[in-house]
């Protein structure tokens, strides 16, 4: 009899418990002052699958390309000017399009908890967005799936991904970007891929700034759009990444956001062309790339050669279809055999 007093009173106690308001965990507002895409885009991933409270993110970035985690990254960006000007190329988490960035865009990240069929939700994240402009007296709108406007000119586009019961939001905010980098950054010849990935949309785009009725910078902006997120979200605190959070962050940029593997070798099945008039003839390569590695190769023109380019184009199969690896194979031949009155840099320029 007392053991099943005892029982009641514990199945009371836990009602009881029950029954008390859960107290909401504070959400962090982080500013992030580094500049390097690979960290960035590193310290996204760390917060989603680490943190347990919900967060805000500002950031920036030095220019960089950023690109859709389903995407053929080599068929989404201009590989000469992006070589030429030093241009960091980084494939994130979310899926979408491929973006340009530069120290006149600012970024944002909500990072947020909820039952999974309440996660996926581009207008409710980008809302603190449209309300800071409206604001400022500039009419912003969503439209399409996923992009803010000004006077039907996309500045913003927007991603998700979901971890477990998590989803990670983030979305560009063309402020004073410059928009000749953006288009030669991203502008390739449609002709050379062939395949299955998500091709990016290329919108008309306008900077923020052109729309302002006083004057204001980047940073200006993204103070704003703290100010406002903070003063809306009940107890909301400002954090700072600890040294244990940014080793673990360095980490992650070393062993994922800076290989090889993930920005370029996570791209799916394409098929490479390139056709290059030179003084030896028209050289024609075909490449078939499977996971960032070249499963076959061919050469075809009306070039000359001593010997049979085949030999060549057996070596290449199991290589990476990047530039280190491609010319390490190439140095073991004597390439004028080969292709006569064809040079190793108009080679190495069919295969990229």
């Amino acid at each position: 009899m007392i053991i099943f007093r005892v029982i009641i009173w514990l199945l009371g106690c836990n009602n009881r418990l029950n029954l008390q308001p859960q107290k909401t965990k504070r959400m962090l507002c982080i500013i992030r002052h580094e500049t390097d895409p690979y960290f960035n885009l590193a310290a996204e991933e760390y917060v989603l699958k680490n943190f347990a409270r919900d967060s805000f993110m500002l950031w920036r970035n030095e220019p960089a390309i950023i690109v859709g985690k389903h995407q053929n990254t080599m068929a989404e960006i201009n590989l000469d000017y992006v070589k030429e000007n030093q241009i960091k190329v980084v494939r994130r988490l979310s899926g979408g399009g491929a973006v340009f960035h530069d120290l006149g865009n600012l970024n944002f990240t909500f990072i947020a908890s909820d039952e999974n069929h309440k996660l996926v939700d581009f207008r409710k994240f980008t809302l603190p967005i449209l309300e800071v402009l409206q604001k400022m007296g500039i009419e912003a709108k969503f439209e399409g799936r996923n992009d803010l406007t000004i006077g039907g000119r996309k500045f913003s586009g927007n991603a998700e991904h979901v971890y477990k019961n998590r989803v990670l939001h983030h979305g560009t905010l063309l402020f004073s970007s410059q928009m000749t980098d953006l288009s030669n950054a991203l502008n390739v010849d449609p002709e050379k891929f062939q395949d299955k990935a998500v091709k990016s949309v290329r919108s008309r785009v306008t900077n923020i700034s052109e729309h302002l009725h006083e004057p204001l910078t980047v940073l200006e902006f993204r103070d704003k759009i703290m100010d406002h997120v903070r003063n809306n979200t009940p107890d909301a605190e400002m954090y700072s990444f600890s040294k244990q959070d940014i080793d673990a962050i360095n980490q992650l940029r070393e062993e994922k956001y800076l290989s090889w593997d993930w920005n370029f070798g996570y791209s799916p099945q394409y098929n490479f062309r390139k056709t290059l008039k030179t003084d030896g003839g028209k050289l024609e390569i075909v490449l078939k790339v499977t996971n960032g590695i070249i499963e076959d190769a061919r050469f075809y023109g009306d070039y000359f050669n001593k010997l049979d380019p085949s030999d060549i184009e057996q070596a290449l199969v199991g290589t990476a279809h990047h530039e280190a690896a491609v010319k390490e194979k190439l140095k073991v031949f004597d390439l004028s055999d080969y292709f006569l009155r064809i040079s190793e840099d108009e080679l190495l320029s069919t295969l990229f």
